[in-house]
């Protein structure tokens, strides 16, 4: 066969496998609601819906219609991005609404049947793994060990890369808008002294933060309240920031951070108030009771203990294609249960709950300019984690953002006492709260 023949038949072939392509995504699309785009492997695009397109839905490599013909799934989708094989260009938050849409889609026996025929004609290429571990090699037992590691999986990617998109103080955890012009910057301020006009801090009193990050909430304690703060984290990185910070800012007298597992705090050591940021999400369900039994061990009679964290909307950590992506791709042991059951396991472990605050909308801002600011340092961040990576933190904040917004998650700030303290641990109002 002569090479004009040979060129021939691969563009009848590449042509065929266009239509085939075209074919299945239209019929995969159909009844999605809004305008958007899709591009094949080949440059061939075509435009859905009235309007210009909120986004265009990238197909690089024909397997991944095979597959979606197969399983409609969100996660597959996830990973095929993560791997490169599709991309999503333009407004990510409405190509997020691809996920619901092929939940819901229906296809009857015929068609089903055509589409995978279809598919099963497409071409496809052998492609390479994402650069990064994934965490499906963590069993949920939270021993001490697994523990670590799952922490290190999470916070130990590059302090340098964390950089590029948290405030200044480095604070990864829900900011607080008092407007909605606030900065990212203002908005972490905003929520530090929150937290510590909350535990009515007092200069002198002793304060344990546990799960203290880069070292925010301690050096802000200490700085503008006079506490005698004191840290634990399970992140080496985390813990090395932290030390850098309190002797850059002369807190040593008053700041002191380490690297300890919660469960490890010693015996006869008590603390005025007690503050768990963003933390009590790793611990899993099963242990809650050993968390809220240290945290009342660790707290004098009538000391205050603030617990902030994310909830969601129904009961348990049941496996579906969401908790599985967060728990293989983000958080390994990660599990969030309803803000209801949260509050009785700290009553049964003999707290007082005085107040709880819902910071939903506030996360969802917090997440939106976190998105932002990572897209906009795109180059570094791949540079620095690589671009599969970069992509597994885009989409994931993405799509938390999205389910703050629509209730599926939120998070509370529950504001409670150790029982048996001579008075009242809180003032009669929270008038003092919202002093400027």
């Amino acid at each position: 066969m002569s090479a004009a023949c040979e060129t021939a038949g691969s563009s009848l072939a590449a042509h065929g496998h266009t239509r085939l392509g075209v074919r299945i995504m239209e019929t995969l699309l159909r009844g999605y609601r809004g305008a958007m785009g899709f591009r094949l492997w080949n440059t061939v695009e075509q435009q859905l819906g009235n309007g210009p397109p909120a986004f265009t839905f990238v197909v690089n490599d024909p397997q991944v219609l095979r597959q979606l013909v197969i399983r409609r799934s969100p996660l597959l989708l996830a990973d095929a991005y993560i791997r490169g094989l599709i991309d999503f260009e333009g407004d990510l938050y409405a190509a997020l609404g691809l996920k619901p849409h092929f939940q819901a889609l229906a296809l009857n026996l015929r068609e089903a049947g055509g589409l995978l025929f279809d598919a099963l004609r497409l071409p496809g290429r052998e492609a390479s793994a994402p650069d990064l571990n994934d965490g499906r090699g963590f069993r949920h037992h939270h021993s001490r060990t697994s523990d670590r590691r799952a922490i290190a999986f999470h916070y130990d990617v590059s302090n340098d890369f964390y950089r590029l998109w948290l405030d200044e103080q480095m604070v990864y955890s829900c900011a607080v808008f008092n407007a909605p012009e606030d900065t990212l910057d203002q908005a972490q301020r905003n929520k530090l002294d929150l937290i510590c006009r909350k535990l009515r801090l007092q200069a002198g009193e002793r304060l344990l933060d546990i799960g203290c990050g880069w070292g925010a909430l301690v050096c802000w304690a200490a700085r503008h309240y006079g506490a005698r703060a004191h840290g634990i984290t399970l992140s080496q990185r985390q813990l090395e920031v932290a030390r850098e910070r309190i002797a850059r800012e002369g807190l040593a007298d008053l700041v002191t951070v380490e690297l300890r597992d919660y469960r490890d705090l010693p015996e006869g050591v008590v603390y005025d108030k007690v503050a768990s940021v963003g933390m009590f999400e790793h611990v899993g369900l099963a242990n809650l009771p050993t968390y809220n039994a240290t945290v009342h061990r660790l707290l004098r009679p009538g000391g205050l203990f603030l617990n902030h964290g994310i909830t969601r909307d129904e009961e348990g950590w049941k496996k579906t294609e969401e908790t599985e992506f967060i728990n293989r791709y983000v958080f390994p042991d990660a599990a969030l249960d309803m803000v209801g059951n949260i509050q009785r396991g700290m009553e049964r472990a003999g707290f007082e709950i005085h107040d709880v605050e819902g910071l939903r909308m506030h996360y969802a801002m917090t997440l939106r300019q976190w998105v932002e600011r990572l897209e906009a340092a795109h180059p570094q961040a791949a540079e620095l984690v690589g671009e599969a990576r970069y992509r597994v933190w885009r989409l994931y904040m993405a799509a938390c953002a999205v389910q703050f917004e629509d209730g599926a998650i939120g998070i509370h700030q529950i504001l409670a006492s150790r029982r048996g303290g001579a008075g009242y641990p809180v003032p009669l109002t929270r008038s003092d709260l919202y002093r400027q």
